[in-house]
């Protein structure tokens, strides 16, 4: 193959990982999705390719370890996010209190209150 050839594949790889890394840090996770089909094209050419000692590689491997440390930091908070909104669903659905003896009391609440009119 080709040097041009791989060092193209190795550009565009860079690229496409500089872009992952942007969309990362703006949150973008619907444009992290139409980045894989690309991104997994360009791995394969690659892994195909017989590189021993790249400054390219060694750059790609770089940047693949920055954005898989932002996305472990992404998916951290969202599971953060989904475990502070069923601690709000809880709350919503139960009133917990403590009796004198530490035993820990709930009660349901109404997913409904109505305001009753008494004559």
């Amino acid at each position: 193959m080709p040097t041009e050839h791989k060092q193209g594949l190795i550009k565009a790889l860079e690229e496409v990982l500089d872009l992952e890394r942007r969309a990362l840090v703006e949150g973008d996770l619907d444009r992290l999705g139409q980045m894989m089909p690309q991104k997994e094209k360009l791995i394969g050419a690659i892994n195909e390719m017989q590189v021993h000692d790249s400054d390219g590689l060694i750059r790609l491997h770089q940047k693949v370890e920055r954005n898989q440390g932002l996305l472990n930091s992404a998916a951290e908070g969202i599971r953060a996010v989904m475990n502070r909104m069923a601690e709000l669903r809880k709350i919503r659905q139960e009133f917990t209190t403590y009796d004198a003896s530490g035993q820990r009391n709930g009660f349901a609440v109404r997913q409904d209150p109505k305001l009753e009119k008494r004559a």
